[in-house]
């Protein structure tokens, strides 16, 4: 479980982020939907303390992240799997070396231990064989699904999606929704996917928070969202109806 508490944040005297709360819970996706220049990216990186909130507090399964001290910082920095948005994979790393990299700065594990969890996690996200494989032979859903197995790789509690399914296919997108979900439920995982995709809101929203303008306007599930009454979610959902259907 992640906990917000009024979290605000400027820069240059604009007002990004307007004293937003929230709770994301474990075991589930749990979506930050708005359109650009929402804040949403911000918020992410409040999150995961890339950057430091003027005011509120982030709380990891209530332990206080914006304010702890380096040990606390540390310990729950060790809980975390990051998706970035492009893959980020090592170009100059195989399959096995772009998984195995977390286990190899952060554990004291055997290479034999490093190797026997790599292809489970390989395994997991339908990557087995893959292992000598490098980014340059990979399709973008491919990459995906190794930059999958590299977050869980380390057994998080927290799993951070940017933008998953950037520029990949509407099938391979729902392949990899359906993924994230699968491995927050079986691994019980607090995941928080960023993301402005309405295939992936109606696909896997089960709790959604909706940023406008640097506020949290609206939360639910995806079984509210059609009707939720507030004219700025209901544009949002529109417009990318239409995006969608001018796509496909």
């Amino acid at each position: 479980m992640i906990r917000l508490e009024n979290i605000s944040k400027s820069f240059n005297d604009k007002l990004v982020l307007n004293n937003v709360s929230g709770l994301f819970e474990k075991g589930k996706p749990n979506l930050i939907i708005g359109a650009s220049g929402t804040g949403k990216s911000v918020l992410l990186k409040c999150i995961v303390g890339l950057v430091k909130p003027d005011n509120g507090t982030v709380y990891f399964d209530n332990r206080d992240f914006t304010n702890g001290d380096d040990d606390i910082k540390t310990e729950i920095r060790r809980e975390i799997g990051m998706l970035f948005q492009g893959g980020a994979l090592f170009d100059s790393k195989d399959v096995e070396g772009n998984v195995m990299f977390p286990l190899d700065i952060r554990t004291h594990m055997k290479r034999a231990e490093k190797l026997e969890r790599v292809n489970f996690c390989l395994k997991r996200v339908g990557l087995e064989n893959a292992n000598k494989k490098m980014p340059s032979e990979l399709s973008g859903g491919m990459k995906k699904r190794v930059g999958i197995a590299r977050a869980i790789v380390n057994n998080p509690n927290y799993l951070f999606c940017d933008e998953p399914n950037s520029g990949l296919d509407p099938q391979t997108s729902i392949l990899i929704d359906e993924l994230i979900q699968d491995i927050s439920e079986e691994f019980n995982i607090t995941t928080i996917v960023v993301t402005h995709d309405m295939n992936s809101v109606m696909g896997i929203g089960e709790k959604i928070m909706f940023i406008y303008k640097g506020q949290n306007l609206w939360e639910g599930t995806n079984h509210d969202i059609t009707h939720s009454g507030v004219k700025e979610l209901d544009d949002f959902v529109f417009a990318n109806k239409v995006m969608n259907a001018m796509r496909s």
